[in-house]
Formats: C-alpha cells, structure tokens, sequence
C-alpha cells in the first residue's frame, strides 16, 4: 500500500518532541522526506516528517500499515 496525492488517510504521528497524535489528513503532496497535508483534525494545513509516521491507513479501512 502507498500513500498517493489526493488520499484521505489517518496518521498515527510522533512529533519532534516525541508526543503521538492520531490524525486524519488529505494528502496535498509528497516530497522530500515531508508529506504536505490538509489536517482535519486541526482544520488546517500542516507538514508531516514521514519517517514519523508510525501508522496509516485509509480512511474507511479496519487495520493500520
């Protein structure tokens, strides 16, 4: 599975202070090593360091990648 433009996807995410958040997001583009993100949780747009991903999935699906 990967994660393409377009994907509504929810994300388990630790951030650069080690905190976790679970998120749902639509995917605006990857590159980088960053994913660039419209953030529902938040309602706004945000970056995503990918190698702090734990998990995802797409919305809609039962189990985690």
């Amino acid at each position: 599975m990967q994660i393409r433009d377009g994907q509504m996807i929810e994300i388990v995410y630790m951030d650069k202070l080690g905190n976790i958040s679970q998120r749902k997001i639509e995917v605006v583009g990857i590159r980088d090593g960053r994913l660039r993100a419209h953030c529902l949780t938040a309602g706004a747009p945000r970056v995503f360091i990918i190698a702090n991903i734990l998990a995802w999935r797409r919305v809609g699906e039962k189990r985690y990648a």
